[in-house]
């Protein structure tokens, strides 16, 4: 699969929130890192946003390619399960394995409104120590 057609793919799966499809993309040990849920396994980290989603439009910006990572920006217009908006602008560094799986997944986004919406509804977010 080419670096577009993973993006594309990882995108629809996840506006629609197909979890058995975005799964399919990963390695069954993959690690997602999130700003706002920690690092996690992906089998924990997609159910988790996907309760914690009411509605979502992906809108994708463009795709960078490198030997073992894809680099995707795009725009994420999140609706929390009250309808509070939480959308953010975001790049998703894939990291493949040898198969073409995504292994880790690092999430890069400023989280600065997000947060302060997603914290009042959740209940609180991972937050690293210094």
């Amino acid at each position: 699969m080419t670096a577009r057609a993973l993006a594309e793919t990882y995108l629809d799966v996840l506006g629609r929130g197909d979890l058995e499809g975005i799964l399919a993309l990963f390695h069954p040990e993959a690690i997602v890192h999130s700003p706002l849920y920690g690092p996690s396994p992906a089998a924990e980290f997609y159910p988790r946003l996907l309760a914690d989603t009411g509605r979502s439009e992906l809108h994708l910006r463009d795709v960078t390619e490198g030997e073992r990572l894809v680099g995707v920006w795009f725009r994420f217009d999140w609706t929390l399960p009250s309808g509070t908006p939480a959308g953010f602008e975001c790049v998703d560094m894939l990291e493949l394995d040898d198969e073409g799986l995504i292994k880790n997944l690092h999430i890069f986004y400023d989280t600065v409104t997000t947060r302060i919406a997603f914290e009042r509804e959740t209940g609180g977010s991972w937050r690293p120590t210094p």
